[in-house]
């Protein structure tokens, strides 16, 4: 044993001394399963599907995203009678704290009408798709998620909608 000024150096009776303690082994471990499990966002987006007789609707955008990510929703409009004026309409509450970066194809008209943004899109015969891809943002202070719908309207009468639900991960 060697003395330094009167301090005796003994050897170590804890296994964990040198080692890594296990608490921050376990902790790691947890933190990794959890983001394994999908708990963090990162997921495949579902497809969500719904008909409303004149037209089908489908929505595939992410259910659960981290903060700060980017994010694509692709909706895919199917008129199964004709549609005069074929309108996507979104409710602010969905897209609360997001940024919008891009919408293609571009609505020949936009607009906020009867608390919804509404995107014009025109004629639609039957058997016609309209493929709308929106690449957004999830901006920082949105925790918790956000929910709302999208509906389809022909013009000013509503097909249908469709309710989404994000979760927002830290």
């Amino acid at each position: 044993m060697q003395t330094l000024e009167g301090i005796e150096a003994g050897p170590s009776r804890r296994l964990w001394d040198r080692h890594a303690s296990p608490i921050s082994i376990l902790v790691l471990g947890g933190i990794l399963l959890a983001a394994w499990l999908g708990f963090a966002g990162g997921q495949p987006s579902p497809r969500k599907v719904a008909d409303f007789g004149p037209a089908q609707l489908v929505v595939k955008t992410p259910v659960t995203i981290r903060n700060g990510e980017f994010f694509e929703t692709d909706i895919i409009l199917t008129a199964r009678a004709p549609i005069a004026d074929a309108v996507i309409a979104v409710t602010p509450q969905l897209w609360r704290d997001m940024t919008v970066n891009t919408m293609i194809p571009a609505p020949t008209e936009e607009g906020f009408e009867d608390g919804r943004f509404r995107f014009s899109y025109g004629p639609l015969v039957a058997g016609d798709s309209l493929h709308l891809k929106i690449d957004g943002q999830i901006n920082p202070p949105l925790f918790g998620g956000t929910e709302g719908d999208i509906a389809i309207l022909d013009g000013d009468r509503r097909i249908g909608a469709m309710p989404l639900r994000i979760t927002v991960r830290p």
